[in-house]
């Protein structure tokens, strides 16, 4: 049995090949190749089903596999112009964000009155026991973009795709220093957002 060390080292190769195969499988989707396309989602089911688990709680009208076959049949049609996996992945978190305020603004038309609003967590944001609604999160991210567009990305990536510090900095473009002290006020600043929309 190898040590540990090793064991974390050729986990490490492992994840940097499968990586690298989703990059280049969003290249050739990019170029127009309808194979690649197709092998895509198969490749990418499990961790659009982890960003997917990481949003969605018991008492929406939504499961994650649900959210993910919704986001497979919005992302079918379009254009995929994306840059490596983690751009992949942003996309991804954004368009789910979208399918579930679509879904809580249907649900909120068709049943005015009482608290019918779908309700998601957010990394960081949100305790294990407590969910935000997601139209609020959608209404604050909004008017969080005018304020700071850096700000609102950096929520985006943290909250919705699950990135690191680094791993947001190096999507951005920014020294981690900066993406650390704009979450800290980003964080505070929709934190506060939500309990008033909540209060």
């Amino acid at each position: 049995m190898p040590p540990k060390p090793c064991k974390q080292i050729v986990s490490a190769c492992k994840l940097g090949i499968v990586s690298l195969e989703i990059t280049q499988l969003l290249v050739r989707v990019r170029d127009g190749d309808a194979q690649a396309k197709e092998a895509l989602f198969p490749a990418v089911y499990r961790d659009l089903e982890n960003i997917a688990k990481a949003h969605v709680r018991g008492g929406m009208s939504i499961e994650p596999r649900g959210l993910v076959h919704e986001l497979y049949l919005k992302l079918t049609d379009a254009a995929l112009d994306v840059r490596d996996r983690k751009h992949f992945y942003a996309i991804a978190a954004l368009a789910m964000r979208q399918i579930l305020v679509d879904r809580a603004r249907r649900r909120s038309s068709r049943k005015r009155g009482g608290d019918h609003a779908e309700r998601v967590t957010l990394s960081q944001l949100a305790t294990d026991d407590a969910a935000v609604d997601v139209v609020a999160v959608d209404r604050a991210l909004a008017k969080l973009e005018t304020l700071s567009a850096r700000q609102a990305r950096i929520v985006e990536l943290r909250c919705l795709v699950g990135l690191t510090v680094e791993e947001t900095a190096e999507a951005l473009g920014v020294s981690e220093r900066t993406v650390a002290g704009e979450w800290r006020l980003a964080r505070a600043w929709l934190s506060r957002e939500l309990e008033a929309h909540a209060g």
